[in-house]
Formats: C-alpha cells, sequence, structure tokens
C-alpha cells in the first residue's frame, strides 16, 4: 500500500510525514512524499496536510501543474481514501474568508472563516489541547476515539460546515468549533495528529486501515 503526502510547500509536512511513516509499520504500507499528479494516481491513499494562511495553502496547491486535477480524479472520481490535516482539512471547504475570499477544493460544502469565541478571553490562535466532542462515534478512522480525548489544535480560522451531517467531531472554543470532517471516502482533521499522541497516531493508523 502506498500512502502519498501531497507536497505543495505546507509547514507541517516532515512532521506529518514521520507521524505516518510509525503508523505505516503496522500496515505494511509505504509513506511517499510528492509533488507529482502520477504519485496521485498510483497511490493507494492520499494526505493533504497545511498549515499556514488558507490562500497560500491553496496558491501552493494550484502551483504544481496537474495536482488539482489528479486529486479531483482520485479523491472524487476513483474514490481513493483521503485524509486532510490543519489547513489541508480546510481546503476541502467551498470558501476561506482569509484577507479576501479564496476558492477552496468544494469537496464539503462550507466555508472557513475567522475563529470569533463568545469568551473573548479566549486567546487566538486556539493554541493547545482540547476535548473532542464526537458526533459519528460509529465512524471507522475514529475507531477507539471517544468524547474527551484530547487533540492538539493551532489555528485561527475554522470550517463551518453547511451540513451537519458532515462534522465528525467538534471541540469547545466558546462555542462549537469543528475538529473533524467527513462524508464518502473524505476525513479531514483541524488538529494535529502528529502532536495528539497516541491519539492521533492511533487516528493515523485507521486511515491507513480504512477501506471506505
Amino acid at each position: 500500500m502506498i500512502v502519498a503526502i501531497v507536497d505543495y510547500g505546507a509547514g507541517n509536512l516532515r512532521s506529518a510525514e514521520k507521524a505516518l511513516v510509525a503508523a505505516a509499520d503496522d500496515h505494511g504500507a509505504r509513506v511517499l512524499v510528492t509533488a507529482r499528479p502520477e504519485d496521485i494516481r498510483s497511490a493507494d491513499k492520499i494526505v493533504l496536510p497545511g498549515v499556514g494562511a488558507f490562500a497560500d495553502c491553496k496558491r501552493g496547491l494550484d502551483s504544481l501543474p496537474g495536482m488539482v486535477e489528479a486529486l479531483e480524479e482520485q479523491v472524487l472520481k476513483v474514490g481513493k481514501p483521503f485524509l486532510g490535516i490543519c489547513v489541508g482539512m480546510q481546503l476541502m471547504a467551498d470558501l476561506g474568508i482569509e484577507f479576501g475570499t479564496t476558492r477552496g477544493l468544494g469537496w464539503i460544502k462550507g466555508r472557513v472563516v475567522v475563529l470569533d469565541p463568545a469568551d473573548k478571553s479566549l486567546r487566538i490562535p486556539q493554541m493547545g489541547w482540547n476535548d473532542l466532542q464526537l458526533k459519528t462515534p460509529d465512524h471507522p478512522v475514529l475507531g477507539a476515539t471517544k468524547t474527551g480525548d484530547h487533540a492538539y489544535f493551532v489555528h485561527s480560522y475554522h470550517f463551518v460546515a453547511e451540513r451537519p451531517q458532515d462534522v465528525m467531531a467538534e471541540v469547545d472554543y466558546g462555542g462549537p468549533v469543528v475538529a473533524m470532517i467527513g462524508r464518502d471516502n473524505l476525513v479531514g482533521v483541524q488538529f494535529h495528529p502528529e502532536k495528539s499522541q497516541h491519539v492521533g497516531l492511533a487516528l493515523l493508523g485507521r486511515f491507513l486501515a480504512w477501506r471506505p
């Protein structure tokens, strides 16, 4: 099994690679970091990491000739399992509203807007550990993950999903904030599984084992 990590200049690329390599040892998988659309076509699973601004990440992805087309073909048409991490998850939205409006991939209906917690004492970005509140606890990628488990977040913008059924988990940060989204063969996490210790590594392992 080949797991392709899309390399488009995202800042957390190496830490995501290291965590996936650790998880892959138990699944006989090979992790491939690539900027080549042909590698996406030959991979079995696809991971899109990302940190920073939505617009910058989308520009980086668009700058790779044929990459967006290969992703849409392999993820949406072929149905390969896909995992978006942090801004990689946010890019699945229709739009990102950050210093203007940037079109996302449009795979899960919604938009990415600035965090605006009701409790104004809460700092932006949300940085640190928060308790997951599961909405779809039976999803195979969540597996043994349970409400109350901790995950590590660093973000100033969040995904506002148009359809409640696409929200797999939330956290409370002055109000509900989407922590995980998904539909069909797509899953995305706002938190960093590579920084979330056993919870994150177990989730990556279940993604590798997932057969949607």
